[in-house]
């Protein structure tokens, strides 16, 4: 899908699918891995984090012409913790329960890199309705992201979702899911997932990928030990590498050619003033007195010349005298 660039659309398409804050630029991977042992936390964690990413975002696009670039970042900490303080106090007084599982990792939101990347990437940089949607795209994302990552690991790991049990899952549930271990193999699982779906979708449009795993030199993809990661796209980018270098070298010969073109020319200039200089020269030999009466005649015609804007040149002083004294 293709949206106008820095649009509310656009922004929120970016965060949720193209760059995921979780499963495409993998940051935040602290409450990432920490908090997702169920399904409610990564959302409690996920909105809170999008709550001051949103307003993060929008307050620092609004200051970003008064915020001196030398103390951006003690300002964005100011602005971020000021935010967090906020949705701490109120998760405290309205989802207690909540508050105590997700524990010291809401505090840390001021730390999260998600919240200060997208700070200084975008909001700095870019006006305050893009900078809020910005915020909401990348909020969502994320949210989404743990969320998803939390429901599995529940499941699998404690056999319930959104802490009710389902049948006799918790009897035979592997509790490694909900401990670290877990953490990384199902988040390892979705970014592959994620990876292969959006490849396979855009390989069969013929779109390049964003990172080819290949050198500026061409290096051929069947060689690349993360060719199969690319859905067999790895075929259309070595089409396009061929097409560029035959195009480069289309060129380079053009140019050759218009180089040799125009030595060619020059030459035959060249070889032209050496005949015409002979032919005066042959003339002058074979009839000297022809030759020395047209040198005359040029000699004549260049004293007239000369004599005709002598005159013109004492017109025009004698009518700007005479222009300067009627003044």
């Amino acid at each position: 899908m293709t949206f106008t660039e820095n649009t509310p659309l656009e922004r929120l398409y970016n965060g949720i699918v193209r760059e995921n804050p979780t499963l495409v630029i993998v940051l935040g991977m602290c409450p990432t891995l920490a908090v997702t042992t169920s399904a409610m936390n990564g959302i409690g964690m996920g909105l809170s984090t999008t709550v001051v990413l949103c307003l993060s975002n929008l307050f620092i696009s609004l200051l970003r012409n008064v915020i001196p670039d030398e103390i951006r970042i003690p300002s964005f900490i100011v602005i971020i913790a000021s935010f967090v303080t906020m949705v701490d106090m109120l998760m405290q007084a309205y989802t207690p329960e909540l508050y105590k599982s997700l524990g010291i990792y809401i505090p840390l939101i001021v730390v999260n890199c998600i919240i200060f990347g997208r700070a200084e990437a975008y909001a700095y940089k870019n006006k305050p309705l893009a900078s809020f949607f910005d915020g909401i795209g990348m909020g969502l994302g994320f949210t989404l992201a743990i969320t998803v990552m939390g429901f599995f690991r529940e499941l699998i790991g404690s056999g319930a979702v959104f802490g009710h049990a389902v049948g006799n899952l918790p009897a035979y549930a592997p509790s490694i899911f909900v401990m670290a271990p877990g953490a990384f193999l199902v988040l390892a699982i979705m970014i592959t997932i994620r990876a292969y779906i959006i490849n396979t979708i855009e390989a069969k449009k013929g779109i390049r990928l964003a990172v080819t795993h290949t050198d500026e030199e061409g290096s051929e993809c069947s060689s690349c030990a993360m060719r199969f990661s690319c859905a067999g796209k790895f075929v259309k980018v070595e089409e396009m590498m061929a097409a560029n270098k035959a195009a480069k070298e289309a060129e380079e010969a053009k140019k050759a050619a218009e180089a040799k073109k125009a030595e060619e020319a020059k030459k035959a200039e060249e070889a032209e003033k050496a005949s015409s200089e002979e032919v005066k020269e042959e003339a002058v030999k074979e009839n000297p007195e022809k030759a020395e009466a047209a040198a005359e005649e040029e000699k004549e015609e260049a004293a007239e010349t000369a004599e005709e804007a002598s005159e013109e040149t004492k017109e025009e002083a004698a009518e700007e005298k005479a222009e300067e004294d009627k003044a």
